[in-house]
């Protein structure tokens, strides 16, 4: 491991429950992300929801957070591409990543199981396939060739106004164009399967917070597997770059009092359940320990430890002051002991093959 950063899902208070509204909840992402640039972290991610009270479209939230911070990588954990256009997402993903000096990591994904049945036609979007995975692999292609500069569009007889660009007929990208974003897209995997794809696509890999295998095995030595299936294929497909790849994991150190109020008894083994596809999916536990068992613990995780990123999945209803200390504790008594390199993370990660 040798960068961390945090998983929001962005939940939040709707009618007459207790916690942060939805206002609170997005001021308080932007000051947590203040807090974790000053410790270091490397990366502030988001999950996006539809239909939920959760964060749904994120770019302004990460251009909030790009904006107050200095080293800090924004990005999504992850998009799902059933319900954007993938044309505007390339353009607003370029746009904060020149805006942030390339501190952009966009993870994307088919998507996980919505509130909302086939809610991306209320988005205007349809799909052949049941779970829309057809049309999420379409947009999908469609966003990689635009962040390319592929022609995604015709000029028209337009040379009066742009007599120095454009002549009728010729093929049009979108901009801005950025230079980075396509070495900072990345793909969340939820089987190995599909980080095979991801490799030969040539993005970077998100593992998910679970996998659609469930053969006995821990979550960490079947993500393990998954990271070595999506590296080889990325050596056999060629690309001249090395990709990074981050797992997810919920961890909370245990150093005052109070953290063991809050999590001394949230720590608990991986499970085998179903996400309602039919597919039994493994997910999961939660780590609570006082720092030196959590480095023990974390170092007999073989996907932890084969992976360059680790997000820990915060519980940001509890507010910043108490995920800004999660943050600082790991960081001050776990994080060094695995291998962290504070401040920005490297696009290019070599030897990691």
């Amino acid at each position: 491991m040798k960068y961390f950063g945090y998983l929001s899902f962005g939940h939040h208070a709707i009618g007459h429950q207790s916690g942060p509204d939805a206002g609170e909840s997005l001021t308080q992402a932007v000051e947590l992300a203040r807090r974790a640039d000053a410790i270091g972290v490397n990366g502030a991610y988001f999950r996006v929801h539809h239909f939920a009270p959760q964060h749904s479209s994120p770019m302004s939230l990460l251009g909030a957070v790009a904006g107050a911070t200095e080293n800090l990588e924004v990005g999504t954990g992850v998009i799902d591409m059933r319900y954007e256009n993938p044309l505007h997402l390339a353009e607003e993903a370029a746009t904060l990543d020149l805006v942030s000096r390339g501190r952009v990591a966009l993870g994307v994904s088919r998507g996980s199981p919505e509130p909302a049945r086939r809610g991306w036609e209320a988005f205007g979007y349809t799909a052949e396939a049941p779970d829309g995975r057809d049309m999420a692999r379409q947009k999908f292609l469609r966003l990689l060739a635009a962040a390319d500069g592929e022609a995604m569009a015709v000029s028209d007889t337009l040379e009066n106004q742009y007599p120095q660009m454009y002549h009728p007929g010729v093929g049009l990208p979108v901009f801005p164009q950025s230079p980075t974003l396509r070495r900072h897209i990345w793909w969340g995997a939820g089987s190995h399967a599909t980080a095979e794809q991801a490799a030969h696509d040539g993005v970077n890999l998100m593992s998910s917070t679970l996998v659609s295998e469930a053969d006995g095995s821990s979550l960490g030595d079947l993500q393990a597997e998954q990271i070595e299936r999506y590296r080889a294929a990325w050596k056999e497909a060629g690309h001249p770059w090395t990709p990074r790849v981050s797992v997810s994991r919920s961890v909370f150190p245990i150093v005052t009092g109070r953290d063991r109020e809050l999590f001394g008894t949230l720590a608990s083994g991986d499970q085998v359940g179903s996400l309602g596809e039919g597919v039994p999916v493994t997910f999961g536990g939660t780590y609570a320990a006082e720092p030196d068992k959590l480095v023990e613990q974390l170092r007999a995780d073989a996907a932890v430890m084969s992976a360059d990123t680790l997000m820990l999945t915060i519980p940001n209803p509890m507010g910043v002051e108490v995920n800004a200390s999660i943050l600082e504790n790991f960081a001050r008594h776990v994080a060094g002991e695995l291998g962290w390199r504070p401040g920005a993370p490297d696009t290019d990660l070599t030897g990691l093959e």
